[in-house]
């Protein structure tokens, strides 16, 4: 990894960012991976425990991520320029959306604490309860519908 810029999160607006720094900012919460649920009548976003087949439950991180859209073609490529057309179903604890909606980063954050473990020892993953996409069928997604975790 490139060296990072000191808390260039607090100074260096999001498309002024390295590539390095953009990927810093991604907690390995594994939120984004989980499939969603989207109502149309409502606009309504719902989080399910089901993960993306690619999500390694006990990391949460991508199993091929450099590859991700090749195996998964809905996956967002996430970037200054498609932010603000998906921020509405990211988590709400996201350092890309709290960035974006000039928020700071919260003090679990790996940035803030040095310890890439940081995440899972506050509670804000998923490590430990997800279920694998290819065990439930899509039309019973809605019986693994989950509160976003704090």
């Amino acid at each position: 990894m490139t060296a990072l810029r000191p808390k260039f999160w607090e100074t260096v607006p999001l498309k002024q960012m390295t590539p390095g720094e953009w990927e810093a900012l991604c907690d390995g919460c594994g939120k984004c991976c989980l499939n969603k649920l989207e109502f149309e009548d409502t606009g309504e976003v719902a989080y399910t425990s089901i993960a993306c087949r690619l999500l390694d439950d006990a990391t949460c991180r991508c199993t091929d991520y450099a590859n991700r859209r090749r195996f998964v073609p809905e996956c967002v490529f996430l970037t200054p320029k498609t932010l603000p057309k998906v921020a509405y179903w990211m988590p709400a604890t996201c350092a890309y959306k709290l960035l974006w909606q000039g928020e700071r980063l919260p003090d679990w954050h790996p940035l803030i604490t040095g310890d890439p473990e940081s995440t899972h020892a506050s509670g804000h993953s998923v490590r430990g309860m997800t279920v694998p996409e290819h065990a439930v069928p899509e039309e019973d997604w809605e019986d693994y519908i989950i509160e976003e975790t704090p």
